[in-house]
């Protein structure tokens, strides 16, 4: 009774994240950080690329964007028409901007970001845990086909391929967990693994990491008892994330303080403290 009660549970749970991560839309940028149809006409009829460099430090003057492109620039999506927030990605399978983008997944058929990560992750969990536990069930019987204790050819036949698909899928989603295990504990996406975040200094690999605790809250809030259940626990809406070491002194997009109280957005994503001078110097 206790295998079968484990058994469903681990079912339910596989499918329950499973149907999270597929039917859970990512999410797209606010509307503020849309560029309006004025400023796309400015956009398109300039063709000297200082000038539309500009162009869009003014319109980014008003967001609190920290990242920038390889080249110093503000991050412009030119399908979206929207400058991205830090951390937004284009997904061309999704057609859309995607908020903390982190890949698109074959495996659910959908986008992995900001919405839907700590179901992914759940997801991955639950699943390793699945394949181990009938893998674990069925190697006794595995055992008693070596010694010849088994008789019927079928249930031969079933056992060998119940335990050989067990355990590989078991070593693939091992491999697979462990590797975003590691990107949360420094507080990157597989995007920003592969790619470094550029700011205004430069490339920074650790530009997000706040280290592990942090980390961990970052994707799975900060109540412990929400954590291995799908239930959107994540911080802050995908928007604004804390840095390392973020002082508006040293950047210039988040020198004009009172224009930012003015437009109402200089609100704190994570209802603690203030993002206008995050100076932490946290260690990695």
């Amino acid at each position: 009774v206790a295998y079968l009660v484990i058994f469903h549970i681990l079912f339910v749970l596989f499918v329950w994240t499973y149907w999270k991560s597929v039917f859970t839309l990512p999410m797209q940028p606010d509307k503020k950080f849309h560029v309006s149809y004025t400023d796309q006409e400015r956009l398109e009829n300039e063709e000297r690329p200082e000038v539309q460099r500009q162009i869009l430090m003014e319109m980014a003057r008003k967001l609190p964007v920290y990242t920038r492109t390889g080249s110093g620039g503000i991050r412009f999506c030119d399908r979206c028409q929207l400058i991205k927030p830090d951390r937004c990605h284009h997904c061309s399978v999704c057609a859309m901007c995607v908020l903390k983008m982190d890949h698109h997944c074959p495996w659910v058929n959908n986008c992995i970001g900001f919405s839907n990560y700590k179901f992914f992750l759940l997801f991955l969990a639950y699943s390793l845990l699945y394949c181990l536990y009938i893998a674990a069930t069925v190697f006794k019987y595995f055992i008693k086909y070596w010694t010849g204790e088994l008789t019927n050819g079928r249930s031969k036949f079933h056992i060998l391929f119940l335990l050989f698909v067990a355990i590989m899928f078991f070593v693939s989603l091992m491999f697979l967990f462990g590797y975003h295990c590691w990107l949360v504990s420094r507080n990157r996406s597989t995007l920003e693994a592969f790619s470094a975040p550029v700011f205004q200094n430069g490339p920074d690999k650790n530009g997000f990491n706040l280290g592990l605790v942090k980390n961990l809250q970052q994707v799975f809030g900060e109540e412990k008892k929400l954590w291995l259940l799908p239930i959107a626990s994540s911080q802050g809406d995908g928007h604004f994330f804390p840095r390392r070491a973020a002082c508006e002194a040293r950047d210039p997009l988040l020198a004009n303080e009172e224009q930012w109280e003015e437009d109402g957005i200089d609100e704190e994503p994570q209802g603690k403290g203030t993002l206008n001078c995050l100076c932490l110097h946290l260690t990695a």
